[in-house]
């Protein structure tokens, strides 16, 4: 066996893997099949590469997101470091110049001294060395097949959706506002208003839309598409009914219309793409109309009337196996120990998320390498309580999720309050998780 770690995907969750592998002393080679080999979502051959919205979600430590990054940080994270670094304005969330930042990563990596950057596809695993599959939601299809074989089991598939990126200038500003929602934050979004009229118009035209079929490749071997909730297409989400968006990413609720002193009947959210606020993100508007239509719908909205679309929507194949029945709580193969996946592969949500787990399996590995005993953090930290669902749900029904307080085991007495309850948690997590790392750095 050799004395290395391979870290297969330069993503979020691999960069993250081998950086973390390398600073517990041994030597990493990192293989990026970009930009030999492309993907139907990046457009760069730098390591991760953010494909989807510029935000790492909320920077609140009294947040679950924001617990995983407060954590994140103690653990010497390349990605959150270099996110801190390119921060962008979004109240309080950690949003990036995704440009920026996945420069940032790729230069540290290609700095350090124990990593060597391969630029090249891997379709089989290696039996000579520990590995870290990192591939992400677009695994190539030769080793999906491989990882499919390790496991003896099939490989399960959803579709991920991208949301627009519009042009600052060709934004309305007459008819959209700057806040955050209940003034949280600073007032970095764009809001924009819709009254009843308004509204009714545009969701008769978004059901109505044209969408883009499927691709062969995507399709294959799918009875039918399943999407992850927390990433649902606009106009999937509007078939549910024609209330439904203004519970979801047109609601109203704690924003007020500086022009008129009320609450408008509905809002679209634009967040700030990069630090000079030259474009912006339509929050939450994943989609998979065609392009044509995206311009032609959203343009109804009265603030993108004139808008310029600097990237539609778009839409692509995700890949995740079944952990609870594949992975120990190390993020180890169960059938191979020398094995480990991480990152969106294993159901993780989030580019905080993934990038949390390749971490995990970068230090593992690392250790195993060395001859340390593995670690897994108490379930009562946010890295444990997300390790904890990804490895011990009910296989029958595991799906992706986000970090988020319904992980977290519960507190010894029941607490009505909710917000002192989170503060509890957050309380007890920042405890155990501290007691951890010192117990792991000294063993």
């Amino acid at each position: 066996m050799r004395e290395e770690v391979v870290v297969i995907g330069g993503g979020l969750a691999g960069s993250e893997a081998a950086w973390q592998a390398a600073r517990h002393g041994v030597n990493v080679i990192l293989y990026e099949m970009r930009p030999q080999q492309g993907t139907p979502a990046h457009q760069t051959d730098y390591l991760a590469e953010i494909v989807c919205s510029n935000s790492l979600g909320s920077n609140d430590p009294f947040s679950a997101p924001g617990m995983l990054k407060s954590e994140m940080r103690q653990l010497h994270s390349l990605i959150i470091q270099i996110a801190d670094d390119m921060r962008v304005p979004a109240g309080s969330a950690l949003a990036v110049d995704r440009e920026q930042f996945a420069l940032g990563v790729t230069r540290a990596l290609e700095c350090h001294p124990k990593v060597h950057i391969v630029r090249e596809e891997v379709t089989t695993l290696p039996h000579d060395a520990v590995c870290i599959v990192a591939t992400g939601p677009l695994t190539s299809a030769g080793l999906a097949k491989d990882i499919s074989a390790l496991t003896h089991s099939k490989n399960l598939y959803f579709f991920d959706a991208i949301a627009p990126i519009v042009d600052a200038d060709s934004i309305n500003m007459d008819r959209a506002f700057r806040a955050s929602r209940y003034n949280k934050g600073t007032a970095d979004y764009l809001n924009c208003p819709m009254d009843h009229r308004t509204y009714d118009t545009f969701y008769d035209a978004l059901v109505q839309a044209d969408r883009v079929r499927t691709k062969d490749f995507e399709a294959k071997s799918l009875e039918k598409i399943a999407y992850f909730e927390g990433c649902l297409p606009v106009e999937v989400m509007a078939e549910r009914g024609r209330q439904t968006l203004l519970f979801g990413p047109l609601k109203p609720v704690g924003l007020t219309d500086p022009k008129t002193g009320q609450r408008p009947y509905a809002v679209l959210q634009l967040r700030p793409e990069n630090r000079h606020g030259s474009c912006y993100n339509m929050v939450c508007f994943q989609t998979k109309l065609t392009y044509p239509e995206q311009r032609k719908v959203f343009r109804l909205i009265p603030a993108l009337e004139k808008a310029e679309f600097l990237r539609c929507g778009s839409i692509h194949k995700n890949t995740f196996v079944n952990s609870p029945h594949l992975l120990r709580d190390t993020l180890q193969v169960k059938a191979k120990g020398t094995t480990f996946l991480a990152g969106q592969l294993i159901g993780v949500e989030g580019y905080v998320e993934a990038a949390a787990s390749g971490g995990l399996a970068g230090i593992n590995a690392a250790r195993g390498v060395l001859g340390l005993p593995l670690v897994t953090p108490p379930p009562t930290t946010a890295h444990g309580a997300l390790l904890h669902y990804i490895t011990t749900s009910d296989p029958r029904h595991f799906q992706p999720i986000n970090t988020n307080f319904g992980l977290f085991p519960p507190l010894p007495h029941h607490i009505r309050d909710k917000q002192k309850k989170r503060q509890m948690i957050q309380q007890r997590a920042t405890e155990d998780f501290g007691t951890w790392i010192t117990q792991f750095e000294h063993s």
